[in-house]
């Protein structure tokens, strides 16, 4: 009898390697019907296959096969069970009590809709209509049917695919949740009503293998819960929008992040997490507390990428420790095996240093957060559990004995990203911390758009104050995203005040209140009535201005004499609103020079003064800047560098070569005084020039990503270009920019007036 097919291939493929026999796996039988399969090292022994379907369908019966030694892979192909792409199915959602649900059907799969109709006295909260989503999840709100009743805490209700014990609602009661067998519960498996009528943990629920989170579930639940340790907040309010203060002007964030690299993490989601990791770094530092930071990747190994003692001791910038994250290839490391505690181990034992290093009662003040990258696979090192207790007996500090009667759950947050082919819920979900209505568990399918969901974390509502926060990418190419990317930028119509037509600027939103503008835009007569403002995409379309205040010294005629025709020193102008706008992703302020609000964006510790702020953000002698313009494209940026220092003289000379010999002036700093930037020519490279439309709009940097506002565009010498366009500049045409380090007098008379009570003002530097 003779070998066949594989067979035959298998068997000439085996090798005696270190006293044992090697064998190749073979791909009989393990082909998918309506998907594909991945490997992650071939045929040879300890390749993973991974199996991929497309969305609404799940891999069944297994997700991935390894190649055993022996050539055998496991889980073996089924004889009789074919591996195929099964279509998602949702959680019975007929476990709801007191109801109808419609259809009423064995099983619901993805795309199927149910409705939900409560017994007669009992009335429906939560979601009437759902639909089973391609994650396994339904759409909506949990359905609970209730009584009206004199129970201190609602119903909690039943999550579909669960069981609940427990009907009583009272102070101290408790319900108990498990889940179907082919399920697991992530959640609150226990939950007590509370006398605030609440109920402690989280909502329950019931998840397939097949099941995940969404990026959008991901970045409403950990950018909720991370924005509240990085705000800056006051310590001397005890509450934020129903929750504790989580950080002070005295407290430490440290951040530890750990990336399992192991065989059984697909080698592209380990670069997805590390990039997500890298995104996540440039996006807390837009935040007003800098954190320290311990960067680690492992499997039965440690490679520390960044030592957080490092940052206690100075040692190196942001950027370098992020560039030793993105040199870090773990190809080229041992990635046998997975020791999840080991990881626990070195957090444990930098804490360790930490506490030493800065003593007992200062480490009080210090926050921790954990946050690891892994499948829960581990062979080796034992559980993470005894090492994870340690750790929070060193931040808790034993709060339950005398004199530490406060707990300390808000100094440790412990968040897991469950990632690869297969995870290990029962082990990872224990490791996580567990709050009142916050989640720190995620399941994720794939995490290949992770870094965007980082990005996300700092564009809602809930971050208050900050200015200058904003996308740093296009997401896909629409009036949105481009509002996303710049969030302050407002475009300003003033009608002619003989009605016969009107015209267009730019401006700058600088506070709920208030756009920053050029004062050339209105005209003599002008009235708020002929000036509307669009910003944002909803609820800033079309709004009325209350007043137009310009800068009581610009006098566009002042220096017709010296032989200057149009004169626009001090051409600034602020516009008050008729209302306030409602902040969103789409609508925020930019930062402006000698605020705290700039100092904080900058990062400037202690007392911090305008000058520092203008030796950070305008500190080249060619500097670059940038402002917008006008496309099809909605607006787009224009590259421009400024010209300063002994650059400067020959940069506005080129104005006296204005277009209509508006300047006659032998001097060019008759026309150009010291309150201008200057932009433009073809050296050292070949600037962009404004465009009429572009008057009025903010000359921005970017710093940490942060948009803070140098300027506004004011006139240029030479007429290039009407209606707006990237147009680039020639020899000689310049642009003239009012710089705002020199008008801050002004801003602060307006912005910064707390004698009055129509507006919140701006906190200006004393100094």
């Amino acid at each position: 009898m003779g070998f066949s097919g594989w067979h035959w291939f298998a068997a000439l493929s085996c090798l005696l390697c270190m006293g044992e026999v090697q064998c190749d796996c073979g791909e009989e039988k393990v082909e998918i019907q309506g998907g594909h399969y991945t490997l992650t090292k071939g045929l040879a022994s300890d390749s993973m296959l991974v199996y991929h379907c497309p969305e609404g369908f799940y891999p069944h019966p297994a997700v991935a096969r390894v190649c055993q030694p022996n050539g055998s892979w496991k889980p073996a192909p089924e004889t009789f069970q074919r591996q195929k792409c099964r279509m998602v199915e949702c959680p019975d959602p007929n476990v709801l009590e007191y109801r109808n649900v419609s259809p009423p059907q064995e099983k619901y799969f993805v795309h199927n809709e149910t409705s939900y109709e409560c017994y007669s006295g009992y009335t429906l909260r939560g979601s009437s209509r759902r639909v089973c989503l391609p994650n396994g999840k339904w759409s909506g709100s949990l359905p609970i049917c209730s009584r009206d009743s004199e129970a201190t805490c609602a119903d909690p209700g039943i999550p579909p695919g669960g069981l609940r014990t427990g009907n009583i609602f009272d102070i101290d009661d408790t319900v108990k949740y498990t889940c179907s067998s082919n399920m697991f519960l992530v959640g609150s498996s226990e939950r007590v009503c509370q006398e605030n009528g609440q109920w402690t943990g989280t909502e329950p629920t019931c998840f397939y293998r097949h099941t995940y989170d969404t990026p959008r579930e991901v970045s409403e639940a950990f950018g909720r819960a991370i924005k509240e340790t990085l705000t800056f907040l006051d310590c001397t309010s005890d509450t934020h929008v129903g929750k504790k203060i989580r950080i002070c002007k005295s407290g430490t964030l440290n951040i530890y992040i750990g990336v399992d690299i192991s065989e059984s993490i697909d080698k592209e989601c380990v670069k997805q997490a590390t990039s997500a990791v890298i995104s996540l770094i440039r996006k807390i530092s837009s935040f007003t507390v800098t954190p320290n930071y311990e960067i680690a990747f492992f499997s039965s190994e440690i490679f520390e990428v960044v030592n957080i003692v490092e940052f206690l001791d100075n040692k190196g910038t942001k950027e370098a420790f992020i560039k030793k994250v993105e040199d870090f290839k773990a190809e080229d490391r041992n990635t046998a095996g997975t020791d999840l505690n080991l990881i626990f181990k070195t957090f444990l034992e930098r804490m360790a240093v930490i506490k030493q290093r800065v003593g007992e009662e200062a480490f009080k003040e210090h926050r921790h957060v954990i946050i690891v990258f892994t499948d829960g696979a581990y062979n080796m090192g034992g559980s993470p559990a005894p090492t994870l207790a340690r750790i929070k007996n060193m931040v808790y500090m034993n709060h339950t004995v005398e004199k530490e009667t406060q707990s300390r759950d808000d100094y440790l947050d412990i968040y897991i990203f469950a990632v690869g082919a297969e995870i290990f819920d029962e082990d990872l979900q224990p490791l996580t911390s567990s709050k009142n209505g916050e989640r720190f568990y995620f399941r994720m399918k794939d995490i290949d758009n992770l870094s965007e969901i980082f990005d996300e974390i700092i564009d809602g509502n809930e971050v208050k104050g900050l200015c200058g926060l904003h996308k740093d990418y296009n997401k896909d190419n629409t009036k949105t995203s481009k509002r996303e990317m710049y969030p302050w930028y407002a475009d300003i119509t003033v009608q002619s005040v003989d009605g016969g037509g009107s015209s267009k600027c730019f401006g700058s939103l600088v506070s709920p209140d208030f756009i920053l503008t050029a004062a050339h835009c209105f005209k003599f007569g002008n009235l708020p009535s002929h000036v509307t403002v669009d910003i944002g995409i909803e609820g800033g379309r079309g709004k009325k201005i209350k007043n137009v205040i310009l800068h009581p010294k610009y006098n566009v005629s002042a220096k017709v004499k010296e032989g200057v025709k149009e004169f626009y020193d001090y051409d600034i102008a602020l516009i008050q609103l008729e209302n306030h706008v409602d902040y969103s992703s789409t609508i925020r302020p930019i930062c402006i020079p000698c605020t705290q609000d700039t100092s904080d964006a900058l990062q400037l510790v202690g007392e911090s003064t305008c000058k520092r702020q203008e030796e950070i953000l305008l500190k080249n002698h060619i500097e670059p800047l940038t402002f917008l313009t006008r496309t099809t494209n909605i607006v787009e940026e224009k590259d421009v560098r400024a010209k300063l220092g002994d650059n400067r003289d020959e940069c506005i000379s080129h104005a006296l070569q204005s277009d209509n010999n508006t300047i006659t002036a032998k001097d060019p700093k008759v026309a150009v005084t010291d309150n201008f930037l200057c932009t433009g020519g073809r050296s050292p490279r070949r600037d962009h020039i404004s465009c009429t439309g572009d008057s009025g709009g903010a000359v921005f940097k970017n710093y940490e990503h942060r948009t803070i506002q140098v300027g506004v565009v004011s006139w240029g010498n030479k007429k290039k270009c009407e209606s707006g366009g990237l147009v680039e500049s020639d020899d000689t045409s310049r642009d003239f920019h009012i710089n705002l380090f020199r008008v801050v007098p002004f801003l602060k008379s307006i912005l910064g007036n707390d004698n009055q009570d129509e507006y919140t003002p701006l906190t200006f530097l004393k100094n």
